[in-house]
């Protein structure tokens, strides 16, 4: 199977689970989220790329003008045309299409977010060149994800207990690693703002459906890891463990 057609059908089969997922659910970066839209010039045109059970497109509604929540899988649109319905987001709308190519005219919106979503891009630099593309000269550009420890023994690790949990995953990539990627496609190279988020680790793998015998292999990862390792995620009796995620507010370099 093809990656996209894995990654639409990984979270069209468990779309309902990030609706109410705490992690997805909550969290100051989407109060951030809405200051942000909030603090542009007028009320903004929003893209949300990878919109997931649409979280980042919810918290920006109500200080936008329209929002486009943007999604491989058509199930995972379904839930956010319900939600958003069900929350009074009538400015709300969804499309469905692959962040690569995106079928948006030029400098079609006032900013762009993508949050918890680039880790599944099968070409990451591909997707920012199109939203340097589609993003007004005067926009704002966020980026929210998961992102890898600089250090390559944690990094390595991270990787593959993600694998074994989601086969749509490609990488986490690190800090240093988002930075020169924005750079490239045009974007103001200015380090993110980072912080941990815990995976409860029932709850982390019942959300994907991860089959038991690779939950098994990761517990036997996690548990088996260098001790530096262990210590860097915080890794508990059960197996839950930190990761860390980061924002990236970027403008066009010609703004800079």
């Amino acid at each position: 199977m093809q990656q996209p057609a894995l990654v639409a059908q990984q979270f069209g089969n468990t779309a309902s689970a990030y609706l109410t997922s705490t992690v997805h659910a909550q969290g100051a970066d989407l109060a951030q989220l809405r200051d942000i839209a909030a603090s542009l010039p007028k009320r903004p045109v929003v893209l949300d790329l990878g919109c997931g059970a649409g979280h980042a497109s919810f918290a920006v509604a109500p200080v936008a003008e329209s929002v486009t929540a943007y999604d491989l899988s058509p199930q995972m649109l379904e839930v956010v045309a319900d939600a958003a319905h069900e929350r009074g987001h009538h400015n709300l709308g969804t499309q469905q299409g692959n962040v690569a190519a995106l079928p948006f005219i030029d400098s079609s919106f006032c900013m762009v977010v993508t949050r918890f979503s680039a880790h599944h891009w099968l070409d990451v630099p591909a997707a920012l060149r199109e939203v340097r593309r589609v993003l007004k000269p005067n926009g704002a550009f966020v980026v929210i994800d998961i992102t890898a420890p600089e250090v390559p023994l944690h990094d390595t690790t991270l990787q593959a207990v993600e694998l074994l949990r989601d086969g749509s995953h490609v990488r986490d990539y690190r800090p240093s690693e988002w930075t020169q990627m924005l750079a490239d496609a045009g974007f103001a190279s200015e380090p993110g703002h980072s912080w941990k988020l815990q995976m409860k680790f029932d709850e982390w793998t019942a959300r994907m459906r991860t089959p038991a015998d690779r939950v098994t292999a990761i517990r036997s990862l996690l548990r088996n890891a260098p001790e530096e390792t262990r210590h860097y995620f915080a890794v508990e009796a059960d197996d839950s463990f930190t990761i860390d995620a980061t924002m990236f507010k970027v403008a066009p370099v010609n703004l800079i």
